[in-house]
């Protein structure tokens, strides 16, 4: 343990825990012997994380957050997996995330830059990206993927095994079991497709030619003529130059558990 961080008297560090340079770790809070903290990550107070555990540099770690328990499957039998979590990450009050299991990725990775609200979750071996905004009490199942700057609402569930998209937004609430493509904007519980993220988009710098098309291949990939399979050929055709389309278009195409999250009739 590095001799380089501020620790409270009353936190209790393992002496093998790896401690980067400017680690601060506030009262009562327990860091375990295969934990590693990069530089300048703070543990506000009253923090426990477990296992093999990594969090990445300037991390912000609030209080009551437990990182690194053991994932919550029956089928796990304390097998030494891991919980990854990358840079600039705020982890809010009572965040919980757990590490992988060897019958499926053996990991959980976390990306760069996100914000976990209050009492949000994320599953043993997801894998979320960066920039998402997970709302208070979000929560993802084992096995989820979520892309970069994707919004959960407040209270969304993901069910397991689900893919979320790239800036695809879940509306507060939300009970998602379905895949949702990139850019898609989906609410309700059984939750379904109500549209784009235009408002996420626009914020983020989507070109307006770009939406216009994007708006475009939307409404004919959800209309009611032909079957879904055609109407996926028809947009990859007319639009095979737009990026964003093309993402959907893969998303869609893609190997899944999960079916593709569509709009109510």
């Amino acid at each position: 343990m590095t001799q380089t961080a501020d620790i409270h008297p009353t936190a209790i560090v393992d002496p093998a825990a790896q401690l980067g340079v400017g680690v601060e770790i506030g009262p009562f809070s327990i860091i375990g012997p295969k934990v590693v903290l990069k530089d300048r990550v703070r543990v506000i107070s009253h923090v426990t994380i477990a296992g093999n555990t990594t969090l990445g540099e300037d991390c912000v770690v609030y209080p009551g957050a437990q990182l690194g328990h053991p994932p919550q499957d029956f089928k796990y039998q304390g097998e030494d997996t891991q919980l990854v979590i990358g840079q600039r990450n705020i982890l809010r009050e009572n965040v919980t995330m757990h590490p992988g299991t060897t019958f499926a990725r053996g990991r959980t990775v976390v990306g760069n830059d996100g914000y976990f609200m209050v009492g949000s979750h994320v599953a043993h071996d997801c894998i979320v990206g960066d920039r998402v905004v997970f709302a208070n009490c979000a929560a993802i199942g084992g096995e989820t993927v979520i892309a970069d700057h994707a919004i959960l609402g407040g209270y969304a569930g993901i069910h397991q095994k689900s893919r979320i998209g790239r800036h695809a937004f879940i509306g507060a609430m939300a009970m998602v079991t379905s895949d949702v493509i990139p850019y898609g904007s989906v609410i309700g519980n059984h939750a379904h497709l109500a549209g784009l993220n235009v408002v996420g988009l626009k914020r983020r710098g989507m070109p307006r030619e770009t939406l216009r098309e994007l708006r475009a291949a939307y409404r004919l990939l959800f209309a009611r003529e032909g079957t879904f399979e055609e109407r996926v050929d028809d947009v990859a055709h007319l639009y095979s130059g737009n990026a964003p389309i093309a993402e959907i278009i893969d998303f869609i195409r893609a190997d899944a558990k999960r079916s593709i999250c569509m709009p109510d009739d």
